[in-house]
């Protein structure tokens, strides 16, 4: 049985030289912290006893930041519970926007107002077409769209994951008008639009001076060099992808939960750790929705290079509700549509962690591991290490890593 390897262990061997030698933001350098101590005495937890042999253990808090590898399970099930009232007797549309990667350095370098015109362009593009009489809706569209920033390498992919109602809500906001069974949008219509869209509110965005032009993208803060680098950007052909209807409601939520509170790399996926090098796993597409699964081979310091790529900027929110299912008018649309259709609010339970577990991994977390009979009661707190404000080495000596 292979050594079970972790990103903690990663950075516990590789950050101090990793830090010495690369530039690192502080919000970075806080992910790679909060990453190691995750799960230890550092951060502190709680002494369990069984109530029926005696037998104790401690159990050590999670760090809870949504870059960690380890965390976030129980949140993501609460937060896939709390959408299933959400859900639409309907068919649900899979679309997939693409950024160009000759757009990757100046995203980058921009992240959160380029997500953001992102984010923008796609909610433009898609109700500008709900509304159009061609495609037979003539209403208001409603989708939950998830950023993603990396691919199978861990490289930077940006693109948006969109999850939407096969339909729309009248412009009176009373009737529910449904699309067509297997077709939503044209592809390529929808690309062209998008694409229009996106570099309309990028020039506006230079125009107003919101980005910013570190190293090589010096040149593009002159205006005609950027609107050079937009023309090349506006002649080539966008990507967008567009998967047929789900099913129904189990294969929605089975999509919510590949999507929406995934990180760049699960921990199952570190296949080796030695000799300042790491082994991972991915999937190798071969087309035609084909794939195997293949390993790749980096060094320490470009795996957690590649790593840092994805931390999310702080307060950012990468999933994001518009339309009908935005939140401030989310109730009131989806009352409404359900009275159309004669459909009632679905409901979730509430469930403690321990009960989750016993659901997700059929794993009873309160029973005593020694005995299995006892269950477990926590019978003191366990405080917080006294650390330094993070483990950082000395000065760099040298900047290699971009």
């Amino acid at each position: 049985m292979r050594p079970r390897w972790e990103m903690a262990e990663i950075f516990r061997r590789y950050a101090p030289s990793y830090l010495r030698e690369c530039i690192v933001t502080p919000l970075q350098r806080k992910v790679m912290n909060l990453i190691q101590i995750c799960r230890t005495e550092a951060l502190g937890g709680h002494l369990y006893r069984c109530d029926g042999c005696g037998y104790e253990h401690p159990a050590y808090n999670s760090c809870n930041n949504r870059n960690c590898p380890k965390c976030g399970i129980i949140a993501k099930e609460r937060w896939i519970r709390a959408r299933m009232k959400d859900l639409l007797p309907v068919g649900y549309f899979h679309a997939v926007f693409t950024l160009l990667h000759e757009l990757n350095g100046l995203v980058l370098a921009n992240r959160v107002v380029m997500f953001d015109i992102f984010f923008q362009s796609i909610s433009e593009t898609l109700q500008a077409f709900a509304k159009d009489p061609r495609w037979k809706l003539g209403g208001r569209l409603g989708f939950t769209a998830v950023l993603h920033t990396w691919d199978q390498l861990l490289r930077d992919h940006f693109h948006m994951h969109c999850l939407i109602p096969g339909g729309v809500l009248s412009a009176d906001g009373k009737r529910w008008i449904p699309a067509r069974k297997n077709f939503l949008f044209h592809v390529k219509a929808l690309s062209k639009t998008f694409r229009g869209k996106f570099l309309e509110h990028l020039q506006a965005a230079h125009a107003e001076g919101k980005l910013s032009f570190p190293g090589k993208l010096a040149a593009l803060k002159d205006a005609d060099a950027f609107q050079r680098f937009v023309w090349k950007l506006r002649k080539k052909q966008w990507v967008i992808y567009m998967k047929r209807p789900f099913a129904g409601a189990r294969q929605v939520l089975e999509y919510l939960a590949r999507y929406t509170h995934r990180v760049a790399i699960t921990n199952d996926r570190i296949r080796d750790v030695k000799d300042g090098r790491v082994t991972f796993s991915y999937k190798k597409r071969l087309g035609d929705d084909r794939h195997i699964v293949a390993d790749e081979t980096l060094s320490a310091h470009e795996f957690i290079r590649r790593f840092l790529l994805h931390v999310v900027p702080n307060g950012f929110m990468k999933i994001r509700h518009f339309g009908f299912l935005a939140n401030k008018c989310k109730r009131k649309a989806l009352a409404a549509i359900r009275a159309s259709v004669g459909a009632a609010e679905q409901s979730t339970p509430e469930h403690s962690p321990e009960e989750l577990m016993r659901v997700l991994a059929n794993i009873d977390i309160a029973q005593c591991p020694r005995c299995r009979t006892g269950r477990m009661k926590a019978v003191s707190i366990i405080p917080r290490m006294k650390m330094r404000r993070d483990h950082d080495p000395p000065p760099r000596e040298k900047l290699k890593c971009a």
